[in-house]
């Protein structure tokens, strides 16, 4: 499939590490989480290892490695970490407000697709960034709703459904290498957002680095 390089119909963002700057936040504290069951993971290994799936996918490579992880600890650290959001400074990624400016601007609708569920961007775009989160109401798409977590590009796929835009014609931005694989396999464009993540690891599963959201206009063609 050859993906199209004229402007995109619909762009469809991930949402932690793109649009809201949460992962320094959650991978702190699930690293803590982690160690108290035995598994002492640096930064760097989470990073690498273990973002853009769920708690679940997590726990099962963290068992793998180690942890002593009951049945039901996915669940509960997921009320651990609304809990602990609650509590704490989550800022937007610089340069997304002027990004989804410029796509407003362009008349390109956008949407986001993350494997974090609903409950969780409630309280990171919701209660924290409102105006935000009014311009994305509606567009939202959940993993743990959806069925289908990031690699399987269902996900995303979803997105582009209910926009009634063909894959080829939308534009995915995630900052991982798992998110990336989903929208590289939906068969879109697939800009990998690189502030913290390896640009290599994003270009090894197709998608094209980039450092500053405050670029992404001009890399749409904006």
């Amino acid at each position: 499939m050859t993906l199209s390089t004229s402007l995109p119909s619909l762009v469809i963002f991930d949402c932690d590490g793109v649009i809201v700057d949460s992962e320094p936040v959650l991978l702190g504290f699930l690293r803590g989480e982690l160690a108290e069951r035995g598994l002492d993971l640096t930064m760097h290994e989470l990073e690498n290892d273990y973002v853009g799936g769920t708690i679940y996918t997590l726990a099962d490579k963290a068992r793998a490695a180690g942890a002593d992880l009951d049945g039901d600890w996915p669940s509960r650290t997921y009320e651990k970490v609304f809990a602990h959001l609650r509590g704490t400074d989550v800022p937007l990624v610089r340069g997304i407000v002027a990004a989804l400016d410029a796509l407003d601007g362009a008349g390109i609708a956008y949407a986001v697709a993350s494997n974090g569920p609903m409950p969780k961007m409630e309280i990171t775009l919701k209660q924290k960034h409102p105006a935000v989160f009014a311009r994305l109401e509606g567009r939202i798409f959940s993993a743990h709703d959806v069925g289908y977590a990031k690699p399987d590009p269902r996900l995303v796929l979803a997105a582009a459904e209910q926009a009634g835009v063909a894959p080829e014609a939308c534009l995915f931005v995630d900052d991982s290498p798992t998110g990336a694989t989903a929208g590289v396999r939906a068969g879109m464009r697939t800009l990998g957002y690189a502030e913290r993540t390896d640009a290599a690891r994003l270009a090894a599963v197709g998608a094209e680095p980039f450092h500053d959201m405050y670029k992404l206009a001009s890399l749409i063609g904006l």
